[in-house]
C-alpha cells in the first residue's frame, strides 16, 4: 500500500452476530460518498469471512483487516455508488 488511509466513518458492531455486522456495513456503504473510508469494528469471527465475501459483490475495496484480542477492524474504501 502506498500510504495508509484514515477512516472517514466508523461503524461499531461489537457484540453483534451474523447477519447484523454485514447488513449494517452494507447499509452504511450505500449512504457514503465515493472516496470515503468506512472502519467497521466487529467481534463476530464470522465477519472475517462474511465481510470480504460481501465486498466481492460490490465495487468497494477492502483496504485492511486488523485483529486484536477477538476484535476485528475492517477498513473499506467506497469505490462507486451501488
Amino acid at each position: 500500500m502506498v500510504g495508509k488511509k484514515d477512516a472517514t466513518h466508523l461503524l461499531d458492531v461489537l457484540g453483534f452476530f451474523c447477519p447484523v455486522p454485514v447488513a449494517e456495513a452494507k447499509q452504511a456503504l450505500s449512504t457514503m460518498d465515493v472516496g470515503s473510508i468506512l472502519k467497521v469494528l466487529a467481534s463476530d469471527p464470522e465477519t472475517l469471512h462474511d465481510i470480504p465475501l460481501m465486498l466481492g459483490r460490490t465495487p468497494h475495496e477492502l483496504l485492511s483487516i486488523d485483529s486484536h484480542e477477538g476484535e476485528y477492524a475492517f477498513l473499506i474504501e467506497v469505490m462507486a455508488d451501488e
